[in-house]
């Protein structure tokens, strides 16, 4: 029978499962981490984990935390389980586990955030970091805060109550100055290139809405690095929970993760921070370079080939790539459209990044379902393709590829697959996209008039001119024979 997941059972797990090889009861707290998500439990939470087994860092464990009701019903199930997360590693050559133990306690979910403010100002916390999702930083359709949003509003309205993790992070910086303890480390571990700077903007600006001065000591004393990170995590549900008790583990929020993971971070930490370079992270004064690499080629890949998956009715990710036509159409345009404009990093060119991404991508044992990396399109195709299109077009260079992968995530809002089934509601402006992808069957303009969306690149005959074409052509020949003209 499995082993139900606790301390007290991990010397009755089977042999071949790693687990902490460190005391977990004499570890102290040092991190908050805001979004308890199967990706930070894959990733930042095992480099830590990692750091730990080699008699480090033992002052540095994760209080996790959050700010939605969902987070609630994830603080339960891994309080139930001493807060200790499975780990199943999917390499085609075989799968392996291991417990990961650095996170120790998870802050109560409450209105207000209360009990979050109190945790960020307690002196032993030196980061907060969080993973809170692309679209969760409150930003305008140029790229800038947001201080307009209704959630933003309340926090800046009432920052003793905030709604927002923002809202809490200024609270307990306020906490902080004032008692003379010092300001925290904020680290954004979201796939946003530069994500620190957008997460300054996010809580500098939240700041100074109530209260000028503290902006003005955040901005000054508090540091926010840029960080990339990279490691492919599927969502859990059955077929991860039965894995894990093939391992013989009775694990409630199991996680599975391919066999790559890469972390790049800005050295920019104001109250110290572990050595996660010890254990494979790289720390550097210029994360930019990673960042564009991997955000335009793999997660603008991963949008380039989920929309016509999900309008074929492909299930998984690694089933778009054993499609020969998904797979032309992703090869053509990140080596053609996409590659041109990102620059090689130390000890890996961008041509030799897209065969790494293919190879990642094609890997049958992860089971990463269309529909998920499908998700929140609104937020993705601005922030991982819209950038580079904006790019192309001023140098010139092609965009044909890009007003095609654009053509096609207007056609899967349109709900319906070219079966006949419906695509379920699958982005937070669902009903925004849907409708204007009703109209742009007729009128192709009216996709791009989504000016919170795309600003002002309608008005670009170049770009706007090819996605009506390949609009008209995905609906008159369908999705394989479209494909397959633009990758001749």
């Amino acid at each position: 029978m499995p082993v139900a997941l606790s301390n007290r059972t991990l010397d009755q797990l089977p042999p071949e499962v790693r687990v902490p090889r460190y005391d977990r009861s004499t570890l102290k707290p040092g991190i908050v981490h805001i979004g308890l998500g199967n990706f930070h439990r894959a990733h930042q939470a095992w480099y830590l984990h990692r750091l730990m087994d080699e008699g480090l860092a033992q002052d540095w464990a994760i209080i996790g935390a959050g700010v939605r009701p969902a987070d609630a019903q994830q603080r339960e199930r891994l309080l139930e389980q001493d807060c200790l997360t499975t780990l199943i590693e999917l390499d085609p050559s075989g799968k392996s586990a291991e417990v990961t133990g650095s996170m120790i306690g998870f802050v109560p979910v409450a209105e207000g955030n209360a009990p979050l403010v109190a945790h960020m100002s307690d002196a032993h916390i030196r980061i907060v970091a969080l993973t809170v999702t692309e679209g969760g930083y409150y930003r305008d359709a140029d790229g800038g805060f947001d201080a307009d949003h209704a959630d933003i509003r309340h926090d800046a309205e009432t920052p003793d109550a905030p709604r927002t993790a923002f809202g809490a992070m200024v609270a307990a910086l306020r906490q902080r100055r004032d008692a003379g303890t010092g300001p925290f480390t904020c680290l954004s571990c979201d796939n946003l290139q530069g994500n620190g700077d957008i997460l300054r903007a996010t809580v500098v600006g939240l700041a100074r809405l109530s209260d000028p001065e503290l902006a003005d000591w955040i901005d000054a004393n508090a540091s926010f690095p840029n960080s990339m990170v990279d490691c492919i995590v599927p969502a859990t549900g059955p077929s991860e929970l039965a894995l894990a008790r093939e391992f013989g583990i009775d694990d409630k929020a199991p996680v599975t993760h391919e066999n790559f993971r890469q972390w790049v971070i800005e050295d920019a930490f104001c109250a110290g921070r572990p050595d996660w370079d010890k254990v494979g992270a790289t720390f550097t004064d210029d994360v930019h370079a990673f960042e564009a690499m991997k955000i335009r080629m793999l997660n603008g890949g991963h949008q380039i080939i989920a929309n016509p998956g999900e309008i074929l009715g492909i299930e998984t990710i690694s089933g778009c790539m054993a499609h020969e036509g998904i797979r032309a159409f992703f090869r053509k345009i990140e080596a053609e459209e996409i590659a041109p404009h990102v620059a090689a990093v130390p000890g890996r060119t961008p041509e030799e990044y897209l065969d790494l991404i293919d190879r990642r991508f094609s890997n049958p044992e992860i089971r990463d379902t269309t529909r998920r990396v499908a998700f929140d399109g609104s937020s993705r195709h601005p922030g991982f393709l819209l950038p580079t299109i904006r790019e192309a077009l001023k140098a010139n260079t092609p965009v044909e590829g890009f007003a095609l992968s654009q053509a096609l995530w207007a056609r899967m809002c349109a709900g319906t697959r070219e079966d006949g089934s419906t695509i379920e509601p699958n982005d937070p402006i669902w009903g925004q996209l849907n409708a204007a992808a009703l109209e742009a069957r007729e009128r192709p303009a009216a996709w791009l008039e989504q000016r919170g969306i795309y600003g002002d690149l309608g008005s670009h005959s170049a770009f706007a001119d090819a996605f009506a074409r390949w609009l008209t052509d995905l609906y008159a020949e369908g999705t394989e024979a479209t494909l397959a003209r633009y990758a001749g």
